[in-house]
């Protein structure tokens, strides 16, 4: 057989292993979720609650890939980089998206959401907000003076009105006395402190949304509180928990505690929660389908 021939079988070959694979997918409707760390277990714990897959219960709130016990409806489970969801949104059936990357894109938990993440703010929820200090560090009385300004009112109702439903306080606050309109959000974002005479404190964060700090310093300085919070940003996850361990940072406040459990036991970090501060659920979005049960009739259930 001639070079020519073997080439040209080659390429109808790949070309009908291509189509034939196309083919085979068709029918079965993509999910995408995070692919980093817990927030692919939040995922998937999310489809499962969603009724669309099965998980072995052994693996507890941090599910791996492995841990899909069984699918009810005809999907596949696609891990993709967290805050490239929103934009590949229209690719797939439907994706989990975090409030942090959903809410840029305009989109609304109870508007947009075919199901939300159930989040109490008991303070067992492994996926609660917290402030991270050093073990050593943990009964620091300026420290302890941040949270206290942190958990007020006005920080709730800061976090509420300014994120649009992306986060909710975990911390206890009055729902039914709401003021802050989103002029005054917007007054708080644009607030400035001087440092000057101060004691700083660093506090490392990771991604845009930090503004809430601002209303925390406002609060300290409204208190008289002589501290000034100077934000460290990081971009990447895995760095913030190794600078606060190294002491280049005296707080951290980007995780959730699974996060942090994981990454101080997999790096021998000394590290403590000192306060939680925000839930940020995850929510099921879709550009395709209006509901989840829209979304199930679409995927069809598979034959037990």
């Amino acid at each position: 057989m001639n070079r020519f021939v073997k080439k040209t079988l080659s390429l109808v070959t790949a070309a009908v292993l291509s189509l034939s694979a196309g083919l085979a997918c068709a029918d079965t409707l993509q999910i995408g979720i995070p692919d980093d760390g817990t927030n692919l277990s939040r995922g998937i714990k999310l489809l499962e609650t969603a009724g669309l897959i099965t998980v072995n219960p052994d693996a507890g709130y941090t599910p791996e890939l492995a841990d899909i016990t069984g699918y009810v409806y005809d999907i596949e489970v696609v891990p993709v980089q967290a805050n490239t969801l929103p934009s590949t949104l229209a690719d797939f059936g439907a994706s989990t998206i975090n409030g942090t990357y959903a809410i840029p894109f305009g989109l609304i938990p109870s508007q947009d959401g075919l199901i939300i993440e159930k989040q109490s703010e008991a303070g067992d929820n492994p996926y609660v907000n917290i402030i991270v200090a050093r073990t050593a560090d943990a009964d620091n009385p300026t420290f302890k003076t941040i949270v206290d300004a942190y958990q007020t009112q006005l920080v709730a109702e800061f976090l509420l009105v300014n994120y649009s439903e992306a986060f909710f306080p975990s911390f206890p606050y009055d729902a039914s006395s709401i003021t802050l309109t989103k002029e005054d959000a917007q007054a708080i974002v644009e607030y400035t402190s001087d440092k000057e005479g101060k004691t700083v404190v660093t506090v490392g964060v990771c991604g845009a949304n930090n503004d809430q700090w601002k209303a925390v310093q406002k609060v300290l300085d409204e208190q008289g509180a002589n501290i000034y919070i100077e934000l460290v940003e990081f971009d990447a996850y895995n760095l913030p928990n190794e600078a606060l361990n190294s002491g280049e940072i005296d707080l951290n406040a980007f995780q959730h505690k699974a996060y942090l459990n994981k990454d101080a036991s997999t790096n021998g970090y000394d590290l403590t929660v000192i306060a939680d501060t925000l839930i940020a659920p995850l929510t099921l979005y879709s550009q395709k389908f209006d509901s989840l049960d829209a979304l199930k009739d679409a995927a069809g259930l598979i034959a037990q």
